[in-house]
This record gives structure tokens, sequence and C-alpha cells, in this order.
């Protein structure tokens, strides 16, 4: 980052809080009212020339104001940017949008209801990685002598449900022998683990058991492919309302491609796994082109004091990131609090 005198720093303030606010280009004479400094407007021309030197802001050739780049908006969101936290009354509002008594499907949708509800841009929540899920729970309910229902309950809560035929008439007993050796020998475990242990354990278990072991390992394969790279995305037509965007419709059908391809925004979103707080890419550097002129702003979530997924808010880079950061924050807070045990 470029070092800024106190005058410098004002002035990019000035201008990209009011570019922000109008999305029109700042004009010297604007900047010397609205700063605060007393300034002629010779002067504060001669200070935008030098950020336009150091790559802060830019002319748009149709005007004689100025712009803030992708590195301006970085060096404010830095280095210039004030962010108030939520009043208690407004957390406690939000927290009642997400209650924890719904599936975590339902939990993981109205979070990102949320984010799009708040922010009025496209919000997006990673489901819990497959690597991060954990096995709370095993049980057999017979149905019939050689039919059974299997039920897998997960460390995020989710239910997975798998009716069985099987070769061999089971018992009551026997299955709650089966789903106690089970739930004793793998809860905590996270689902690959279990299936490795499993594969490894299954030759020496009783033969009369082999088959419902079997039954859990694949079970537990189903869960490790449904949770591959799965996330839930509300609100991306707002998108079509802003004017960054709907005057660049290339632009937007890259974004709503890279929507649908999944796989590389994913990735970009696991890298909060790996920082704390909330994080943000601006522009480039997200390292999908898809995303040029758009921030990404997320944050991580936990299950257990760890880190599972992440929330987060797509817009374009004119966005208000001192009302948007502290909602990312709150709701991958009560996201955690929302899917872990009670």
């Amino acid at each position: 980052m470029p070092q800024l005198d106190h005058r410098s720093r004002i002035l990019l303030k000035t201008l990209v809080e009011r570019y922000i606010a109008e999305g029109q280009p700042v004009g010297s004479r604007a900047l010397s009212r609205q700063s605060g400094l007393e300034l002629s407007p010779a002067t504060v021309r001669n200070v935008m020339s030098d950020l336009e030197e150091l790559g802060l802001i830019s002319s748009p050739h149709t005007s004689a104001g100025r712009v803030p780049t992708a590195q301006g908006y970085r060096f404010f969101v830095d280095s210039l940017l004030t962010i108030e936290p939520l009043a208690q009354v407004e957390v406690r509002e939000l927290a009642g949008r997400l209650p924890s008594d719904q599936s975590p499907q339902r939990i993981l949708s109205a979070a990102s209801h949320l984010l799009s509800g708040l922010t009025h841009f496209a919000g997006i929540v990673v489901a819990p990685h497959s690597h991060a899920e954990r096995i709370r729970q095993i049980e057999f309910v017979r149905l019939s002598d050689t039919r059974i229902l299997l039920i897998l309950v997960t460390s995020t809560g989710d239910v997975q449900n798998r009716i069985l035929s099987t070769s061999h008439p089971y018992s009551a007993s026997e299955l709650v022998e089966a789903a106690n050796y089970l739930t004793a020998h793998f809860a905590g475990c996270a689902l690959a683990e279990m299936r490795q242990r499993l594969n490894d354990e299954l030759q020496a278990l009783k033969s009369e058991l082999s088959e419902l072991m079997a039954a859990a390992i694949e079970a537990s394969d189903d869960v490790l492919r449904e949770r591959s790279e799965q996330y839930v995305l509300s609100g991306e037509t707002n998108l079509l309302e802003i004017a960054d965007f709907s005057s660049n419709m290339t632009q937007l059908r890259e974004l709503f491609r890279l929507f649908e391809q999944k796989t590389g925004l994913v990735q970009l979103l696991n890298l909060t796994d790996q920082a704390q707080g909330v994080q943000i890419f601006i522009g480039n550097e997200s390292g999908l082109a898809e995303l040029d002129g758009c921030s990404l702003v997320t944050a991580g979530y936990e299950i257990d004091g760890q880190v599972v997924g992440s929330v987060g808010v797509i817009g374009p880079t004119r966005m208000a990131y001192e009302q948007v950061i502290p909602i990312v924050d709150i709701t991958a807070r009560l996201l955690s609090s929302a899917l872990s045990p009670h």
C-alpha cells in the first residue's frame, strides 16, 4: 500500500464515500467543498493527480471527475473505513430469522436469504465441508424381517435415512447391538474417517453384523457425494437492478455462468477457512475473471469451534462496505450458533 499524507487520505476517503453513495465521478470542486479541508480546487486537482499516478483513482473518458480503482477501494477498506457493529436490538432481530429448530438445509437457506435481503446483493452460503461432517449417532430400525431403516445423524444435525434390504433377518436386539457398536466407536469421527476405519475393521466384525456395517459405509459415501461443492445462493436477480451491472450484460452473463458452474466460486469461498474474521476480495483479487468489477465479502462459520463453511455477499465494487461487512460477520456468527448442538 502506498503511504499517503493526512490530506491525501481525507480526500481519497471523501471521494470513495461520495462515489459509493452517488455512482457519479467526483470532481475537484465537489471534493474541496465536502472534504472539510480548506483547500482550493487547484490544490485538490494536484492531489487527485498524485492519487491517479498511484493507481488509486482513475478518470473516465467522458468526465472530468474521478472514480476509485480496485486498488483505491482496497486502500479505503484497509486503511480508511470505519465500521460500527450492529446494535444488540438488531442482532436479536436477525437471530430470530435463523431459528435453530429447523433442519440444517433450511437454516443455510435462511442465512442466504438473510444476506441477500439485507444487502440487496447476492447472498451465498457454502454447506459444511464433507471433511468436517462428523458422526453424532447411528440407528437401525426394523421395518420387517429383511427391511431395515438406517438413520445417520451428523454433527450439523443433518439426518440421512436409508432403507436397507438385507439377506439376513435381524432381530431388534441385533440392530440395537449394531447401532450401539457404531455409535460407540465412531461418534465424533469425520465421515471419511469412519468410512476408512469401517473398511479396515469390516473383516474382523461378526459376520451377522457385516451387512449392516457395509450399509453404513455406503450411506456415508452418499453423504460425502451430496456435500461436495454444495452451496445455497439467493438474491442473484438483485444484481440485475444494479446500474453498475445492468449497463454491462456481458459481465452479468459471465457472473451468472460462474454461479451455475459452482466449482471456482466454492474454491474461493473455501479460502476463508484459512483466516479469521471477515475477508474481502475486490475485483481481480479473487483470481476469477467473472468477478472483475465485483466485490466478495465473506466470513467462515463454525460448528464445535471448527470452521466448516462460509457465508458471503457478492455485489459491485461500489458497495457500502461499512454496512455489508458487519452484516456478513454477524450472519456467520448467528449461523454458527444455529447449527451448533444445544
